[in-house]
């Protein structure tokens, strides 16, 4: 018969899976929130993996007539898109590392910084419809 501590220590561990399967669905949940507090005045919404060095981020990314929207409950970020110098769609990050097969890059460039975020190829289709690409000179407005 296991010892009270055996017990115990599996409990734990048990209890940390819980919290953390909670924590991820709870995430969840509040990203389809920020999303619906977007749509109604934004011309597309939708989820995305902001990538910062080795980690992604879950985001809501929103576009407006003027701004482009990345937040989740920890992040509050925009961009107004005059300052944005590059949009670029991409099949892989600036590390060089290679993503899921069903995700492309969406990649913008402000003032010699690159933001990078992973979008399901289905929604990258949309993006591009409403932000197509363009480098530095070539200053088309968002559709």
């Amino acid at each position: 018969m296991p010892g009270l501590a055996t017990l115990t220590v599996v409990g734990l561990i048990v209890l940390a899976v819980l919290v953390f399967v909670f924590l991820k669905v709870r995430q969840g949940d509040l990203l389809g929130e920020i999303m619906e507090k977007r749509r109604p005045n934004s011309k597309i919404v939708s989820r995305a993996d902001y990538v910062e060095g080795a980690e992604a981020i879950p985001v809501a990314i929103a576009l407006t007539e003027d701004t482009f929207y990345y937040e989740n409950p920890d992040l509050e970020a925009s961009f107004d898109l005059v300052r944005i110098d590059e949009i670029e769609y991409a099949d892989d990050l600036m590390t060089g590392k290679r993503h899921t097969a069903d995700s492309q890059v969406l990649r913008l460039r402000s003032h010699g910084t690159t933001f990078e975020f992973l979008l399901s190829k289905p929604d990258t289709v949309k993006w591009q419809s409403v932000l197509p690409a363009r480098t530095i000179g070539n200053v088309a407005r968002a559709g």
